[in-house]
């Protein structure tokens, strides 16, 4: 089925049950069993994945054992970085609600400071409402005194992992680890403005099109 080799040449990353959740939005009725059978003639696979990390949640009383219930509840934020196609540096500050897996925003630039985190979050707080509790890593940009008081002042609390721990701030670094194998590994960006755009689309279509587990009818799976 020609629209099958489509979708697993356009999602380079998803499985043949991703692939008919897909068909299914599309309004194709085929069953997995189907698609699997095709995906298998035409000698479709998906690369090799990465090991898997370590739990997130520890034994310990440490903060980190904050799991989220509800939307708004716990965000979390980190930096990602990578190159345009002639070496110049780009980085993006990726935000994530913890609960929806939603990706709120990724900001693209050469550099990005604790001036523009606060920017980025005051933005979300106006048109999403402010969170409970945000989670990050070390980063001067995260843990800049401007920022913690701007946090404290509008209530939030701030939850910050154990240096060298990725693993403790486990929701956006599963969605770092997408962002990196469904679009930064198979794209080059000529320009800073190129990777803006190909970097929204891709944020848009994983909140809106990419089959996610919580959108799933009960008894279909995604491994």
């Amino acid at each position: 089925m020609k629209r099958i080799e489509w979708l697993a040449c356009e999602y380079g990353r998803y499985g043949y049950r991703r692939i008919t959740v897909l068909l299914h939005w599309e309004g194709w009725r085929v069953n997995h069993k189907r698609v699997e059978r095709i995906w298998r003639e035409e000698g479709l696979k998906v690369p090799k994945k990465q090991p898997k990390r370590r739990r997130l949640w520890l034994n310990d009383g440490s903060c980190i054992r904050l799991r989220p219930t509800h939307r708004n509840h716990v965000w979390s934020y980190d930096f990602v970085m990578d190159r345009t196609s002639d070496g110049r540096p780009i980085r993006m500050l990726t935000i994530v609600d913890e609960y929806t897996r939603e990706c709120l925003a990724i900001d693209v630039a050469k550099k990005l400071t604790s001036e523009d985190v606060l920017e980025r979050l005051s933005d979300l707080f106006v048109r999403r409402g402010v969170p409970e509790h945000i989670r990050s890593d070390n980063g001067s940009e995260f843990t800049a005194r401007c920022v913690r008081e701007w946090l404290g002042r509008v209530g939030v609390k701030t939850l910050y992992i154990e240096p060298g721990s990725p693993w403790e701030n486990g929701y956006v670094e599963s969605f770092n680890g997408k962002l990196r194998d469904e679009l930064l590994k198979r794209e080059s960006f000529e320009t800073l403005l190129e990777a803006k755009v190909l970097i929204e689309r891709w944020r848009q279509a994983y909140n809106t099109v990419r089959p996610h587990r919580a959108g799933l009818s009960e008894g279909e799976s995604l491994t």
